[in-house]
């Protein structure tokens, strides 16, 4: 199995970065749509069409995404045989796994937002809106310098 993994280990990689780049953009996004559903009273037109909106892109883009980053990108580490290397994959993985908690609560307070709940204040989402784009600068810096 390891052998056609690498075969198509150039594959995984550009498929692990083309889902990376949409699954960071729903993450950067779903706090957006949050504040615009902020706008709305609990329960008014306004809100069920941002609450839709949330849904779709958790649904459509940001799930599925992170899925397949995980598949590929555990797909790439057993055929390059990474896990034996240096600790930099397990620095990576610890920060995908922060971002991946991150994706879970994120949805989980825009759930409770389409319910008409108002979890979070617009100051809060747009400072934790910021954490995807701090994980993005960590993570790239491991794989591409390998510090240890």
């Amino acid at each position: 199995m390891q052998s056609t993994l690498l075969l198509i280990y150039p594959f995984l990689k550009i498929g692990h970065v083309i889902f990376m780049v949409f699954w960071l953009a729903g993450l950067f996004m779903l706090p957006r749509q949050c504040i615009y559903m902020l706008d709305h009273a609990p329960g008014s037109e306004g809100e069920a069409k941002w609450a839709s909106r949330t849904g779709k892109l958790r649904t459509i883009i940001l799930t599925p995404s992170m899925i397949i980053v995980w598949v590929l990108g555990l797909s790439m580490a057993i055929a390059g045989d990474h896990f034996s290397g240096g600790g930099w994959l397990h620095a990576k993985l610890t920060l995908v796994l922060v971002m991946t908690g991150f994706h879970g609560w994120l949805v989980g307070q825009t759930k409770k937002m389409a319910r008409g709940e108002r979890p979070l204040t617009e100051a809060r989402l747009r400072m934790i809106g910021e954490l995807p784009g701090l994980l993005l600068v960590l993570i790239v810096a491991l794989v591409y310098l390998k510090p240890f």
